[in-house]
């Protein structure tokens, strides 16, 4: 009989511990598709800002130079 308790008991511990994993399992895949729409979102703003970019420069008439732009805090 102790015996069987013994599997019983570990058994039951068993479940527990796949459903713990289950959870944890979920929780990671919830997480990856959030982590995965927050840069999908950066890419198509990206796109879009290089996009802008080659706009600006022909309405200035001049080719793009990084030292020549000025950081939008000044």
């Amino acid at each position: 009989m102790k015996q069987d308790d013994d599997w019983q008991k570990r058994i039951e511990e068993l479940e527990i511990q796949a459903v713990f994993q289950e959870e944890l399992l979920q929780s990671l895949s919830d997480t990856v598709a959030r982590l995965q729409q927050t840069l999908d979102l950066q890419q198509a703003q990206l796109r879009l800002l290089y996009q802008r970019l080659p706009d600006k420069n022909e309405q200035q008439g001049e080719l793009f130079d990084p030292a020549n732009e000025i950081p939008p805090h000044y």
